[in-house]
């Protein structure tokens, strides 16, 4: 999940080097953080929440397969 995660916001923002994504796994559940540069944060969201919500909405299928809530959080 995590590899996926940063495959898609490094193709989204101007400054790949600066993605990073952290795992956190419990039992019923996968908590993943994205980071990104500040001045990437708009492209990430998109307008509405429209692209935050697809890449969540792509990570939630595929952990569909493994049985487990997927939680991505966009944070500072």
């Amino acid at each position: 999940m995590k590899e996926l995660v940063e495959v898609i916001a490094k193709a989204l923002v101007d400054k790949p080097e600066e993605v990073s994504v952290t795992e956190t796994e419990s039992d019923r559940s996968i908590l993943l953080e994205l980071r990104v540069a500040q001045e990437d944060m708009g492209k990430v969201i998109g307008k509405q929440g429209r692209i935050a919500h697809s890449i969540r909405g792509v990570v939630k299928a595929a952990a569909s397969r493994q049985d487990k809530k997927v939680i991505v959080e966009i944070v500072q």
